[in-house]
Parts: structure tokens; C-alpha cells; sequence
């Protein structure tokens, strides 16, 4: 399973994680083997919102090969577009750290986000 957690900096599992996921300035892909197991961390730039918009970032993460996204937080058109596409979205606003939320999930703590948390804005 290959996900992507938006994230502020290239740090992987030392880097902070970003609170919305359409301006972190990158994702950090983390990939787990069948027993849940990390296996490899990759810091990617993220596509600019500015410059490509918001389904300029989706298209950007799908392009990833993810399996999930793992976020902070995110509005219903990403949402949408990336439930879509059959990448699920996982939401946490407890760990403010890569590491931590990726030993959350790892564990099997992290839920599935439930469309009426998105953002509204």
C-alpha cells in the first residue's frame, strides 16, 4: 500500500505534516508491505496551487500511484475527485508529525474520512 501524507518540508517521517493538503509544499509517499511494515519514504514536491489550481494538485497526487492520502484536512471537491479515482482518503488531526500519524496508521488507528468532515471553504 502506497500512501501520501501532505507534508511541509522533504524531512520524511521527521517532517511536520501540512494542515490542508492542496498548498503543502510536498507529499511524503510512504509505501508498507503486507504486514503494514514501511518499507520506503520518498519526499515529492508538490505541484504549485498557484500556478495549476487545486485539480492541478489532485491530478499531481493521483500521478503518484497512491494507494490513500492521508490529510489533515481537505475539502469535498478533492474529496470527491479522489474517492473517484479509487485513491481513499484517510483523515487524522491528532499528530502533528509524518512519523507519528504513519505509526497511527500503521497500527490500524487511522479512519477513512467521512465526507462530512471536509473542509468548507
Amino acid at each position: 500500500m502506497k500512501i501520501a501524507i501532505p507534508s511541509e518540508s522533504d524531512a520524511g517521517l521527521e517532517s511536520m505534516r501540512s494542515g490542508h493538503f492542496g498548498h503543502a509544499p510536498y507529499f511524503t509517499v510512504v509505501t508498507f508491505d503486507d504486514g503494514m511494515e514501511v518499507v520506503s519514504v520518498e519526499a515529492v514536491k508538490n505541484a504549485d496551487h498557484d500556478a495549476v489550481g487545486c485539480g492541478g494538485v489532485i491530478d499531481f497526487a493521483i500521478g503518484l500511484g497512491i494507494d490513500g492520502i492521508l490529510c489533515a484536512g481537505m475539502g469535498m471537491p478533492p474529496f470527491t475527485r479522489f474517492t473517484n479515482a479509487g485513491i481513499k482518503v484517510y483523515r487524522d488531526g491528532t499528530q502533528p508529525s509524518v512519523g507519528d500519524v504513519v505509526r497511527l496508521f500503521a497500527a490500524g488507528e487511522v479512519d477513512l474520512m467521512d465526507p462530512s468532515a471536509a473542509c468548507r471553504h
